[in-house]
């Protein structure tokens, strides 16, 4: 990484999760403001070569931000939490995750897509049409008639997250081409330019990858505020 004023360093699960997704969208959000404070961002995601060009192309993100590798060996030397292991194998593992076993938090943060948030910003604009085929597609103004603007209106985060989940179900094999590390959650670190820790999260559940999920780079607001 270039030697910045700050390194942003996050260990992505693999490229298909619900996480690493809606973590990549947001920061492509605050890219601009992350460059101007002299934050240098590096994401390490479990997947491969095809994975992450799929990956990239449908977040944004850019492409030489994101290494890959096929297997959790930085997740692993860091501890970072693995997932639910259940008998039936990783499948069966991420669908009670996806429960809200063995990820705490998951269940409430489904259900604040669906009822909407005020403390967390609008997500869709209203000039913007969101493409969920089979379903028919959603536009920004949509959302306003239903519930007003300047805010997380009912659905509109739940709108997002199905066409995420369209995305990657209709190309699964992209971005799953290994089973076997579904469940394996990431973290986040934030480095001053002479390594120190500044600040570090493990995430311990599905729709975690945050310690405020309504803002998820809020802990980065102090280290913005000072430029």
């Amino acid at each position: 990484m270039e030697k910045d004023k700050y390194r942003l360093i996050i260990l992505l699960p693999q490229l298909g999760d619900f996480d690493s997704i809606e973590y990549a969208q947001a920061l492509v959000a605050d890219m601009p403001r992350l460059r101007v404070a002299g934050i240098s961002t590096l994401a390490i995601g479990i997947g491969n070569a095809g994975s992450a060009e799929r990956f990239c192309t449908f977040t944004g993100f850019p492409k030489q931000s994101l290494l890959v590798d096929e297997e959790p060996i930085l997740h692993r030397a860091l501890g970072l939490y693995g997932g639910l292991k259940t008998p039936g194998g990783p499948w069966p593992a991420l669908f009670l995750m996806c429960a809200g076993i063995g990820s705490p938090g998951t269940l409430s943060e489904v259900l604040r897509g669906y009822i909407g948030d005020r403390s967390a910003p609008q997500r869709i604009a209203n000039n913007e049409t969101i493409n969920i085929s089979p379903f028919p597609s959603v536009t920004g103004s949509f959302f306003s008639r239903a519930g007003g603007e300047g805010f997380q209106r009912p659905f509109e985060l739940a709108t997002v997250r199905l066409r995420n989940m369209i995305e990657v179900l209709g190309n699964l094999r992209t971005y799953l081409p290994r089973d076997d590390f579904i469940t394996q959650r990431g973290g986040t670190y934030l480095l001053d330019c002479d390594d120190t820790l500044l600040y570090s999260h493990q995430d311990k559940g599905i729709l975690g990858f945050s310690e405020t999920m309504a803002k998820p780079l809020s802990f980065l607001d102090q280290y913005l505020d000072r430029n």
